[in-house]
């Protein structure tokens, strides 16, 4: 059923108070939904789609939604949606339960304070592309579930690991050895590829805060040829990532 208690229920989904009181968020596009579905890591509550996209459907998967599947028209769609231009469908999933995080023999991400959404996104796709199974995130860092952040990660949201936790009490309770991104530090192409460690990355215009880098074994950098200040954050990360990880 499409009521109005429906409606308000997406709508409040759009704010990270709702998302945690209810266990559930919103993704939406034919790609992101379609993807989420088949991974199967995320419960899948209801679909809310037009009749094309319902109708492109194949019997099988029209089945297994069963009455989940509810379609709607396009007015409805647009009250629901957190896009300027909803896109076909709109589905609630039920947020997955996190993993604990080993940083023994592998890589891991650590964000300090990474605030925008579009940037979160961008960096769980880049790990995702890495092989980085997990992100360990700052309590200030934006929320994974944000509709913002789960429309840029294209579904690699259900491959990569998120935690939320003190970065400064994890940090200093592993000895696995710790890499900041920072603008003094030893150049990409000086330091050997890396097997194990955790690499640092910092808010898009503070950097990483001095707590934090006390707790860094080495600083890395980005060799600078031109003139600008500094880098995006996601950005930053694809380049190190690609730079020091041992499966390239």
């Amino acid at each position: 059923m499409f009521s109005k208690s429906t409606v308000k229920y997406i709508q409040s989904l759009q704010h990270k108070k709702f998302r945690d009181e209810s266990g559930a968020f919103i993704a939406e596009g034919p790609k992101v939904v379609a993807e989420l579905l088949e991974t199967g890591v995320f419960n899948c509550q209801s679909v809310f789609a037009l009749e094309e996209w319902g109708d492109a459907l194949t019997p099988s998967a029209r089945k297994d939604l069963g009455e989940k599947l509810v379609i709607i028209k396009d007015f409805e769609l647009e009250k629901i949606s957190a896009l300027s231009k909803p896109n076909l469908v709109l589905a609630v999933f039920e947020k997955k339960i996190t993993n604990k995080i080993s940083f023994n023999g592998r890589l891991t991400l650590a964000l300090d304070d990474i605030q925008d959404p579009g940037n979160l996104g961008t960096i769980i796709r880049i790990a995702d592309w890495f092989g980085v199974r997990d992100i360990i995130c700052s309590l200030h860092t934006a929320d994974m579930y944000n509709p913002k952040v789960v429309q840029s990660t294209m579904a690699s949201l259900a491959r990569v690991n998120l935690v939320y936790v003190d970065i400064a009490q994890q940090l200093s309770s592993t000895t696995v050895k710790k890499y900041a991104a920072a603008l003094d530090g030893t150049a990409l192409e000086k330091v050997d590829k890396l097997e194990e460690g955790i690499i640092i990355i910092g808010n898009e215009s503070k950097g990483i805060r001095p707590e934090i880098m006390q707790l860094a074994n080495k600083k890395i950098t980005i060799s600078r040829v031109g003139l600008a200040e500094s880098l995006n954050a996601a950005v930053a990360t694809g380049i190190i990532l690609y730079q020091l990880s041992n499966k390239n």
